[in-house]
């Protein structure tokens, strides 16, 4: 069974070696160690006692946004992403969001189905936000209001 727990500094080794692994274009140790410094929501997510997978949000002023959502290659399509994503939400509505915003590769199709399944809008596009091989690519900017999924019964 998967469980989620707070990032720790002593995390940060396991979580880099599934970000790298995932990501062309990852995140450094440095991004994750200024995520812990500037108290964002930072969370692992475990199973059988070791991490799979990690998620970082940054929520405040009644709005999350949702930072990066990585598991770990060889558990990859298992239902993995969807419980750390729902995790996440969760923990911005605990935290006081009521709107949840994300960016996500135009090309990153399993991402963008991920997201719109849980309820997601495609809300506009970042030109050139991401790097890429030959220079850069566009974002999709997509939002969640969490107000209505709690009139719609999505949660």
């Amino acid at each position: 069974m998967i469980t989620f727990r707070e990032m720790r500094e002593a995390d940060l080794s396991a979580v880099l070696e599934n970000e790298l692994r995932a990501y062309a274009y990852p995140w450094t140790l440095g991004n994750f160690r200024d995520c812990l410094a500037e108290r964002k929501d930072c969370r692992v997510a475990e199973l059988e006692g070791r991490i799979i997978g990690h998620g970082v949000s940054s929520v405040g002023a009644g709005e999350a946004h949702i930072l990066n959502v990585c598991i770990s290659r060889d558990r990859q399509g298992h239902g993995f992403g969807r419980a750390l994503l729902a995790h996440l939400l969760d923990r911005a509505r605990l935290l006081g969001a009521e709107l949840v915003f994300l960016e996500v590769r135009v090309s990153n199709r399993v991402a963008v189905e991920l997201y719109e399944s849980a309820g997601f809008n495609a809300i506009g596009v970042r030109h050139n936000y991401y790097p890429a091989a030959f220079g850069h690519e566009d974002a999709q900017v997509m939002a969640l209001d969490l107000r209505s999924e709690l009139v719609h019964g999505k949660v």
